[in-house]
């Protein structure tokens, strides 16, 4: 028996694997691009690597851990920014005698900090009720965010939308202050504009109860491991990262996929699907070949999905047409050195920021949010000892202004805007290069309040299952990606009909991950 699986990212290559080590069902991936990982590859750019989005290893699902473990263990030599700050790492004596330079498919463990940047200051992410919080916002804005958020607890909103979501878990005045004009600087319409069901999805369990109860657990819990159950995905201190990027793990999924049997086309466009009944019965590529096969997975954006069957009704088509997508570009700048410098506890080499990424909330600039690779790991800068290499984000839609901007012309206007915000001087940017991300994020606004209809629609076809974040039009990460996946393969093996406990990973509460 065969599967077609459309799409080499998270969700293709985990039904792929899934299907080799349970199943007799020989897979073959069809990637549109020269690529693998989808939205979770690593750019290389002269021995630079860069993340696209930024994609942490963590998930409250056992069985994402171990399968991530189980294909790159934890490293447990010391890495190079271990030895450069002299941390201490407990080894045993044959581990001391490795070289951790040779030791390359490996996870390292690393601290996740991610802070906000407004008012040229850094505010904790989530917002905590911090001295450092108070400080910067002053007497009179906190007295305001207090009273604003007790207004939220006597007098609860209809959740119609995304602003009435957020007003009553923070209060009206903490929303005005760091989400409202963030969240349309990421979606392009206002959070009033967007349906509740997002915050459902992302910052389902965040609350200001929430916030203040892990405040009290920093002060008198304990340790915290990587597994952190309990903890709002928010919240979460640390998580594992491949030792060259997110790609890097991706590529070693892919030669396993290939070592046991299955097939891996590149640059092979999926555009058409022909029915027989309730079955799919074959695909068809941009060159006009047809392939058959008995089940069929699609991680295709929903529109080309639906745009591609031969037999579709004209509701279909316009609930599918009415779909918004959101992509985004990221700048790589190679720099001396940043303005903006460690005032954490956290040890850091030649004191640089640490942030793994800064989510910019300063009005007079583009730029939605900022990575330092440096801190995902050394090995992802060429030169870490004396340069730091950062990514800056900008969200947008396909074929707008910004994205048809020039490479120079943006990465220059990029520049720009970081310098504006004194995070770094412009005469100390060494190089810089440019990734356009197209469909990077299924939008929750146009006809996705009737997206039932396609769901009902393709639901009908016994032997397609759609999988990961734009296969299923869902705001997932890639532990929830790789779920689905892993749910509909089981499905198979289980001779399980229904589709519902594919849709519903990342709606149940143990699934549940927030960036």
């Amino acid at each position: 028996m065969k599967a077609i699986i459309i799409g080499a990212g998270p969700a293709g290559l985990t039904a792929a694997y899934e299907l080799l080590t349970k199943t007799d069902i020989k897979p073959v991936i069809f990637e549109a691009t020269n690529e693998i990982g989808g939205i979770s590859k690593t750019f290389n750019f002269k021995e630079n690597r860069m993340d696209m989005g930024g994609h942490r290893f963590f998930s409250k699902s056992d069985t994402v851990m171990k399968w991530w473990t189980d294909l790159m263990p934890i490293q447990t030599v010391p890495s190079k920014d271990d030895i450069l700050l002299e941390r201490e790492v407990e080894l045993s004596e044959s581990e001391k005698e490795q070289d951790p330079g040779q030791i390359d498919d490996v996870m390292l463990v690393r601290n996740r900090l991610s802070r906000i940047y407004f008012l040229k200051t850094f505010f904790d992410y989530p917002v905590s009720l911090s001295f450092n919080t108070i400080k910067n916002l002053g007497f009179l804005r906190i007295t305001k965010i207090g009273f604003s958020y007790a207004y939220s607890l006597l007098f609860k909103r209809q959740e119609k939308n995304l602003e009435d979501f957020m007003i009553n878990r923070f209060g009206k005045e903490l929303y005005l202050t760091f989400f409202k004009d963030y969240t349309q600087k990421v979606w392009g319409v206002a959070p009033k504009d967007i349906p509740a069901d997002w915050g459902t999805q992302r910052i389902k369990g965040l609350s200001i109860v929430k916030i203040i109860q892990q405040a009290l657990k920093k002060i008198f819990g304990g340790k915290q491991d990587l597994k952190q159950k309990n903890t709002e995905t928010s919240l979460i201190e640390k998580f594992y990262y491949p030792k060259y990027g997110p790609g890097h793990f991706w590529q070693v999924v892919a030669e396993k996929i290939q070592h046991l049997g299955g097939i891996i086309e590149m640059n092979k466009k999926i555009v058409s699907f022909e029915t027989d009944g309730e079955k799919i019965k074959s695909v068809t590529d941009d060159k006009g070949t047809k392939y058959e096969a008995d089940y069929f997975f699609s991680s295709m954006p929903v529109r080309d999905l639906i745009n591609g069957f031969d037999k579709k009704n004209d509701e279909v088509k316009r609930v599918s047409d009415g779909l918004g997508y959101r992509s985004f570009i990221t700048v790589g700048l190679l720099v001396k050195d940043t303005i903006i410098k460690n005032n954490t506890k956290l040890k850091t080499y030649k004191n640089r920021v640490p942030d793994d990424w800064i989510y910019i909330q300063e009005r007079e600039v583009k730029l939605g949010r900022l990575q330092v690779f440096n801190n995902w790991s050394p090995y992802l800068v060429k030169d870490y000892e004396n340069t730091v290499w950062l990514g800056l984000e900008y969200f947008c839609d396909e074929n707008d202004d910004m994205w048809d901007t020039k490479d120079k012309d943006f990465i220059n206007f990029a520049k720009k805007e970081l310098a504006r915000i004194k995070i770094i001087k412009e005469e100390d940017v060494l190089d810089g290069c440019i990734v356009r991300v197209p469909k990077a994020y299924p939008g929750y606004f146009g006809t996705y309040k009737e997206f039932d209809v396609i769901k009902n629609f393709v639901n009908k076809y016994e032997n397609l299952f759609l999988v990961g974040r734009n296969g299923m039009h869902k705001y997932n990460n890639m532990d929830h990606s790789m779920l689905t996946a892993i749910t509909a393969v089981d499905n198979i093996v289980n001779n399980i009909k229904t589709k519902e406990n594919i849709w519903s990973v990342n709606t149940e509460q143990e699934y549940h991950e927030s960036k």
